[in-house]
Order: structure tokens, then sequence, then C-alpha cells
């Protein structure tokens, strides 16, 4: 079967920085919809009416994978918004309660990239934002998608941006 919008693909990856070095791999093989919001458009681009067993190298640019880094997605709150067990690479969907920059993204994940004794700093950008990436994937299935699937725009076990977080090495607190 050709891979065509909408479908879903099962695929396997190994995801580096511009110099080769690992940042990511996705050993198991993990279903993806294609044609909706699983994948970056350079990536479906890229398998667009491929079958199972093609292989590819993508060079991704920032503006092709997680958008070039913003320093105005960083901002400084208050250490006492956070809990005593506070860890740098921690993440928080949204800032917290009672937080000084209420003009920031509530939408966003925010990632806990310094602590001082009066403030935390908290970045808002993909931590993948405003580097360019190699992505080496591999096709392992392509099969029809469900009505379900087609109706999310989504597998919903899985997204590109969702299995990458996942293994970094903190995790997201909610």
């Amino acid at each position: 079967m050709q891979i065509a919008a909408p479908c879903v693909v099962t695929l396997t990856w190994v995801l580096q920085d511009a110099q080769g070095q690992p940042i990511d791999e996705l050993k198991e093989p993990l279903e993806f919809f294609f044609g909706g919001d699983d994948l970056l458009a350079k990536v479906e681009e890229t398998l667009d009416g491929q079958e199972s067993g093609f292989e590819a190298t993508l060079h991704l640019e920032p503006e092709h994978a997680f958008g070039d880094y913003d320093a105005d997605k960083v901002c400084f709150e208050d250490r006492a918004l956070f809990p005593d067990d506070l860890r740098e690479g921690m993440q928080f969907e949204g800032l917290p309660p009672g937080a000084r920059t209420p003009d920031m993204p509530g939408d966003v994940i925010y990632t806990v990239t310094e602590i001082y004794p009066s403030h935390v700093v908290l970045d808002g950008n993909h931590p993948l934002a405003g580097m360019a990436l190699r992505l080496q994937l591999h096709v392992h299935d392509v099969r029809d998608a469900s009505d379900e699937e087609i109706a999310q725009r989504s597998v919903g076990s899985a997204d590109l941006l969702s299995v990458l977080d996942a293994s970094a090495p903190s995790g997201r607190l909610h």
C-alpha cells in the first residue's frame, strides 16, 4: 500500500543533531497518522507516495522542525510558586498560579532551566527549537486509517512531539 492521506504509517527512526550527535532513537515501531497532526510537514512530504520498507535521511532546518529559538518565551517566576523538590529539567504545562508574567502563553510546556533561591527560570521553547536535525526514517508498515483516527487526525497514542518529549530525561508534570 502506498502512503497517501489519510493512512497510518508505522515508523522507527534515529534523530541526530546537525553534527551527528544522537538525540533520540525510536527502536520499537510506532504508528503515526499520515495527513493529520502526528508528523512534521517535511516528514509527510518525504513519505508521500512511498511504501513499507522505505528509508530516508532528512535534514531539517529549525523552521521545518521545532522552530527557531524565541528568547521571548523565557521568563522568571518566584521560587515559592514551585514544589520543594523542584529540579532543572522538570516541565510544567502552563505557568503556575500566581505567576508574575501573565502575558506568557498558557498552553505551552515550560522547562525549568535554572533554579535560584529567589526565582526559577522557565523556558517555553521546545527543547529542540533552533536546532538543525538529521532524521533517519524507516517505514515498517502502512495501513488504512480508521474512521475514528480520521476524525481525530491522529492515532491518539503518539505524535512526533510527544514521542520526543517522552524521551527527554525528565518527564512532564501536569
